[in-house]
């Protein structure tokens, strides 16, 4: 599979942006833990980079610290399980996104948004569908939204171990059906996500 490209970026370096920001999110899916999203602003390329998706985990820890190096920016938004059964999870991923680009300690000339949906913000901004396949900053931002959340549900895998979100993230795996069946919701399960709904 071609990996992203730095076309996106080099196009609007082209029309004299400067700061051009990936934006992408992790966690949509999940039955656990929160919906984290990222803003990226990279100024050089970095070896390896490829959609979060496609990478092992111990290939996107590498490249978390490249970019946390090597990044302009980097914002980070997270949106709470109570928050995505009150809003819904397709209000959270934007919220999450708008969070993260408001994080960015530079604002930026132009958003590079994964997905269809533009974000509620004052920069202009380009939403495109695949984007973490397609486009170089949102590659690193899905890199740096999926480390950000395995780390966050590591740290909460401790706090309730019965559950195993060291080995499934919160994602729906027959193991974590399996816990949730024994066990029943925990403190972070999202209530309006069947089949969390389902045991209440």
């Amino acid at each position: 599979m071609t990996p992203p490209s730095f076309r996106y970026e080099q196009a609007l370096y082209k029309k004299g942006c400067r700061l051009v920001a990936g934006v992408d999110e992790a966690g949509r899916g999940p039955l656990a833990g929160p919906l984290v999203a990222a803003a990226v602003i990279l100024t050089s390329r970095v070896e390896g980079l490829d959609d979060s998706k496609l990478l092992s985990s111990s290939e996107r820890e590498k490249i978390f610290k490249i970019i946390a190096k090597e990044a302009l920016a980097i914002g980070i938004g997270v949106v709470s399980h109570k928050v995505i059964d009150r809003i819904n999870i397709h209000c959270a991923t934007l919220l999450a996104m708008k969070q993260a680009v408001l994080n960015l300690v530079y604002y930026p000339d132009y958003l590079l948004v994964d997905g269809k949906f533009k974000i509620d913000v004052d920069f202009p901004q380009t939403a495109i569908i695949a984007g973490d396949k397609r486009c170089y900053s949102i590659a690193a931002a899905s890199v740096v939204a999926k480390v950000t959340r395995d780390r966050m549900m590591l740290r909460y895998h401790k706090k309730f171990p019965q559950y195993q979100f060291d080995r499934h993230k919160g994602y729906g795996t027959q193991l974590h059906l399996e816990c949730l069946e024994k066990h029943g919701p925990s403190p972070i399960h999202r209530v309006s996500f069947a089949p969390v709904k389902e045991l209440i």
